[in-house]
């Protein structure tokens, strides 16, 4: 029982390595799409005289302020933006994750959390342990990226007004996003830098830093998680109370000393499922029935698939943006500011 237990902390599980699996693949396909929408500017850039390549529109999902501007034009004009149509496709396609198969967004598919993930990994492989801040101190700042949520939704959803909504929309600015966005990654210096710097540091020392305490994105897919049919459920009378699910949970949950997880804080990982060495003391229920362990994990690529095959299917996919209008555009880069 102990060997069991100590493989299945070693992340030996196979739950584990295809959600690892995932995890990266999304991660490189994250990364070739940055180098593809670097060639395409290139090209533009350079007069035309680098090569042409296209723009996936994939990249949209690094826009998630913009995407909330567009949600709310979309909910007040019945009319998706098709200037980035794939950011609001996305974004809704995330939040459909989040109502049905939690916060699995976070812990399958977000490129940062892969990376914060293998830094608290490399972390405990250096120091021997990771820290934890004092409780009171974690729940402070836990509140954060609660905070920060409560802003952006201020701000977008709340106080924008409906003309200030489709002239941020008709902006050059909001048309050349996704290349700023772009630009800020690959000309990192100064403030951005030496504060992505000091997070991976934290995230060397403690588990998931900016997901735990700074991420409003993960805010309110938590937040809508709660809602979820999905949750983590255990049987008190098959368990046997060996702890060893509460010492795996990255976000450090009670799994043990609970009958269900309903909190915003888990991610539909199944660590504490397949780190479970007595069989059916712990589950991923839907509507309190147990799942087989393999399904789950089809319902979060499904879920993911369909909302981008749905997109696709509706038209709301490609940017109306055309050849022409990235050569007008693009050389207007340095005068858009930050």
């Amino acid at each position: 029982m102990k060997n069991q237990i100590l493989n299945r902390l070693a992340g030996r599980d196979p739950l584990t390595r295809f959600r690892q699996l995932v995890q990266w693949g999304v991660l490189i396909w994250c990364l070739v799409l940055g180098v593809q929408l670097s060639l395409f500017v290139r090209h533009f850039e350079s007069g035309g005289s680098a090569a042409y390549y296209s723009r996936f529109p994939g990249v949209e999902a690094f826009l998630p302020i913009g995407a909330l501007v567009s949600l709310k034009y979309w909910l007040i004009n019945g009319q998706i933006d098709t200037v980035h149509p794939a950011a609001l496709v996305l974004f809704l396609t995330f939040v459909a994750m989040a109502v049905l198969t939690r916060k699995s967004f976070c812990s399958w598919l977000c490129p940062v959390g892969t990376i914060e993930e293998v830094m608290w990994k490399l972390g405990q492989r250096i120091f021997g342990r990771l820290w934890q801040p004092w409780a009171w101190l974690d729940r402070i700042l836990q509140s954060l990226k609660y905070l920060l949520l409560f802003f952006f939704i201020k701000l977008i959803l709340i106080d924008m007004p409906a003309a200030v909504l489709k002239g941020f929309l008709a902006a050059p600015y909001w048309a050349l996003s996704d290349i700023k966005m772009l630009h800020f990654f690959t000309g990192l210096a100064g403030i951005p830098l030496v504060t992505i710097v000091v997070l991976l540091i934290l995230s060397l020392l403690f588990r998931n830093p900016w997901c735990r305490y700074l991420c409003p994105y993960g805010a309110l897919l938590g937040v809508l998680s709660m809602f979820s049919p999905s949750r983590i459920r255990r049987d008190a009378d098959v368990c046997i109370d060996c702890g060893t699910c509460s010492k795996v949970c990255p976000a450090r949950l009670q799994v043990a000393t609970r009958k269900q997880i309903i909190s915003p804080e888990c991610t539909g990982c199944l660590t504490c499922v397949d780190s479970c060495p007595q069989a059916g003391a712990l589950d991923m229920a839907l509507l309190k029935r147990p799942l087989p362990r393999w399904l789950f994990p089809v319902m979060v690529l499904a879920v993911f698939s369909l909302g981008v095959i749905l997109g696709k299917l509706s038209g709301h996919w490609q940017t109306s943006l055309s050849y022409a209008d990235y050569q007008r555009l693009i050389p207007l880069l340095p005068m858009l500011g930050h």
